[in-house]
């Protein structure tokens, strides 16, 4: 074992979870987010038959009109492949509590290179399609489709769809800060802006007064209506309404700082332990960009806590913002919460800065003693970040805690510290309740992906794994 910190809690302080139904909380959650990603996809199939339906159908006579045909419905479905990423990205709150964050810009992700090839295949097949028709040669019929009313603008929107999806691979994002690459980012507003006019204007196969037409507007107004309701009007309110500004920061340790906030209603918030907001300080050097930061204390109703790690130049700058900074949120985010458990009992493992949400979590969270086990992870006594804190929530709530301090291990679990792997130390016998339990991770990517490597090995189902990631 671990070295554990003793806790002696009085069991009448804390009512038992046990009362809660985990397992029906996260049925009634599974079937939300599978109707949620039914619908997602339905709307890619509702744009393909919409188009067969209103004549599409019978434009398959020759291989000419077999080609363009083909290239008009994956520009259909491409579309609406960046329509639903710009909703995924719009940060609404159902989708939120459904799948969580973290998942939908998974989702998101994951929907960019396939949207990108649908285009592309777009492009490529209805100039082949048109030129076997005119019998140009497909390079040549670029020219004559630029002259057509509103493709030039559909060109730039290519273009620009290429620059956003190419740097949001990891090879490459890795390259760009933060900032520069979310500036870049935002390109892709710009390009399914400019595409949208040579949908309504070219080919006729979003004629006025058709169910197509109508369809792709509504779906326009809802992408950009979320995104401009939730991506701005809402976090303008909010922080208008909470008034939030720093009341001062503290030194825990070399390039890591607790900023102290304080505000009007901030239990307004309805921020849970584990989530995190996007703060954007407004000073001179600050104002230009944002951070997505954990809180590292719930919120009262005047005083809110976030703990910030020196990282790089942004980082670095909003550590040193003075008292009295204005404060504009975006958020609360996150299924990184107590409302995600499924199971009775629960294990927390944290590394590094990755303990701000966790310490937020156990502020927030309700469990028996008993229910809860705690380990905190660090490869040396000064990344020991609230540990203090952590221990006395969990000796007031009954959770038993374990420390591992020194360097990873040669041997063994990479994720445990080498003296503790040397004496045996496993996964499964620091948490012997773990196919009972949900486990929350949450420290540095890649020790965190060898811990879930780990607790995967154990058979734990992947529903019952919960990880908090600091990249982005």
């Amino acid at each position: 074992m671990p070295t554990q910190i003793t806790v002696r809690p009085d069991p009448r302080q804390f009512p038992s979870s046990s009362r809660v139904n985990y397992q029906r909380r996260f049925v009634r959650r599974s079937r939300r987010a599978d109707l949620l990603v039914i619908s997602l996809w339905a709307s890619g199939a509702a744009a393909a038959a919409l188009f067969l339906a209103s004549g599409g159908a019978g434009q398959f006579g020759s291989l000419a009109e077999t080609v363009t045909s083909m290239g008009i419905v994956a520009g259909l479905i491409g579309t609406d492949f960046i329509l639903v990423m710009l909703v995924l990205a719009a940060r609404i709150p159902f989708i939120d509590r459904t799948i969580g964050h973290d998942r939908a810009v998974a989702v998101h992700r994951a929907l960019g290179k396939p949207a990108l090839y649908l285009l592309l295949g777009h492009g490529a097949l209805l100039l082949i399609g048109y030129g076997m028709s005119s019998g140009i040669n497909p390079i040549a019929q670029i020219g004559p489709m630029l002259a057509l009313p509103d493709m030039p603008l559909a060109f730039i929107a290519m273009g620009l769809m290429i620059t956003v999806v190419v740097t949001s691979l990891v090879a490459v994002r890795r390259r760009f800060s933060y900032e520069g690459w979310h500036l870049v980012h935002l390109l892709s507003y710009l390009s399914v802006a400019f595409a949208l006019p040579h949908q309504l204007s070219v080919g006729g196969v979003l004629a006025v007064g058709t169910a197509q037409r109508v369809y792709w507007i509504a779906l326009y107004v809802v992408a950009f209506g979320c995104l401009i309701t939730f991506r701005f009007v809402e976090p303008i309110v909010s922080s208008l309404r909470h008034r939030i500004t720093v009341a001062g920061t503290t030194t825990i340790a070399p390039g890591v700082t607790s900023i102290h906030l304080r505000g009007h209603n901030l239990r307004g918030l309805g921020a849970a332990g584990g989530q995190f907001f996007i703060w954007r300080f407004w000073t001179g050097t600050t104002w230009w960009h944002s951070h997505p930061i954990s809180l590292s204390a719930v919120p009262t109703s005047s005083t809110a806590r976030i703990t910030v790690r020196d990282l790089g130049s942004g980082s670095a700058r909003i550590s040193a913002v003075p008292v009295g900074t204005r404060v504009s949120i975006e958020g609360p985010y996150g299924l990184f919460t107590d409302a995600a458990r499924t199971s009775p009992k629960v294990a927390i493992i944290a590394a590094g800065i990755g303990v701000t949400p966790i310490r937020a979590l156990l502020d927030h969270a309700r469990f028996a003693p008993g229910e809860a086990t705690i380990l905190l992870r660090a490869s040396t006594q000064e990344e020991t970040y609230h540990w203090d804190e952590i221990r006395e929530l969990a000796a007031a709530k009954g959770a038993r805690c374990y420390v591992m301090v020194g360097r990873r291990s040669r041997v063994g679990p990479g994720w445990i510290s080498e003296q503790d792997a040397l004496r045996g130390v496993t996964l499964a016998g620091t948490f012997p309740d773990l196919a009972d339990s949900d486990l929350y991770l949450c420290g540095p990517t890649a020790w965190l992906d060898l811990v879930e490597a780990d607790a995967g090995a154990t058979g734990i189902p992947q529903h019952q794994i919960h990880a908090e990631r600091f990249d982005w």
